[in-house]
């Protein structure tokens, strides 16, 4: 039987709910928020949703024992409004640094013991806070990271060629924020070089980079939070433990040089993170996750 859980139902974590249930990728769901009435408007939202559907999900509300025996929890809460239109995602991390104290307390009453997949911004430093407070393994424990980020350089290499985005590789790495880059040595357009591509019909990079990094505040401006992109990333992660995919993608993943979470490739599985996936960079890209591994590691010592 397959069983996750929500914690926090703002935008991303109720999308995340309805394409869980309506995919019927899950047979059991949890759904937990600070908010009753608006746990308790999903949780039906959700429930009359069934008689039209092919699947059969048992919507579970409000209950943090019944994650006791589940395979996975996903955490999606935050204070959307306590984020300015300047594209800093820190803004949210006095609010939701209080909120892991108490959903890790929570959690750790109960049994679990599954695989914890944080959204909550800013990811690296909330993933690194959920696994420090929750007793739960490095492995078990990992936030989508660049995952998100990398699917948008993807989108503006895709437009520039007119490609598919899907013919597009390679990573965005360091913070989801500000501070990440795309890693343009490891990004291939159907096998092919993007440094070569770009020579050739003059593409500019760093411009490509730039729209990746700012992808998500053209969609914060206008309708003030994101979904789909994210909730997508979070359901094919989910995904990949459920079916121990062994998944190879950038996620924010615990790194022993640093002593916290940041987006690097990793390999995603039943168990959590299988292993990190060591990749070969420039010298130039190293020194850009340094310097972003510095900026996550001066927000946690605040």
């Amino acid at each position: 039987m397959r069983k996750i859980g929500i914690i926090g139902l703002g935008h991303v974590g109720a999308t995340i709910a309805y394409t869980l249930v309506t995919k019927g990728i899950v047979d059991e769901l949890v759904i937990i928020d600070t908010n009753d009435d608006k746990a308790t408007a999903e949780e039906y939202d959700l429930r009359d949703t069934l008689a039209r559907l092919d699947t059969f999900t048992k919507i579970i509300p409000q209950d943090y024992d019944a994650l006791s025996d589940a395979d996975l929890v996903i955490t999606a809460f935050g204070n959307i409004s306590s984020i300015k239109m300047d594209g800093d995602r820190f803004g949210e991390l006095n609010f939701n640094a209080e909120a892991v104290k108490e959903i890790a307390a929570n959690l750790k009453a109960t049994t679990f013991n599954g695989v914890l997949i944080n959204i909550s911004n800013p990811c690296d430093v909330v993933t690194t806070l959920l696994q420090q407070q929750s007793g739960l393994s490095k492995n078990q424990v990992f936030g989508t990271g660049t995952f998100l980020d990398t699917a948008r350089m993807q989108r503006a290499v895709g437009q520039a060629l007119h490609e598919d985005p899907k013919n597009i590789s390679g990573y965005v790495l360091g913070e989801h924020g500000e501070s990440q880059y795309t890693a343009w040595s490891t990004v291939e357009v159907k096998g092919h070089p993007i440094t070569q591509i770009a020579s050739e019909k003059g593409l500019d990079l760093e411009s490509l980079d730039q729209q990746a990094r700012r992808g998500g505040w053209l969609v914060f401006s206008g309708k003030h939070y994101t979904c789909y992109a994210i909730a997508t990333c979070a359901i094919k992660l989910a995904q990949a433990v459920l079916s121990d995919a062994h998944l190879a993608c950038p996620t924010s993943v615990y790194i022993e040089e640093y002593g916290h979470y940041i987006g690097y490739p990793a390999v995603v599985g039943r168990k959590g993170i299988i292993e990190v996936n060591k990749i070969s960079l420039s010298v130039a890209e190293k020194a850009q996750l340094d310097r972003s591994a510095k900026i996550i590691k001066e927000k946690l010592v605040h």
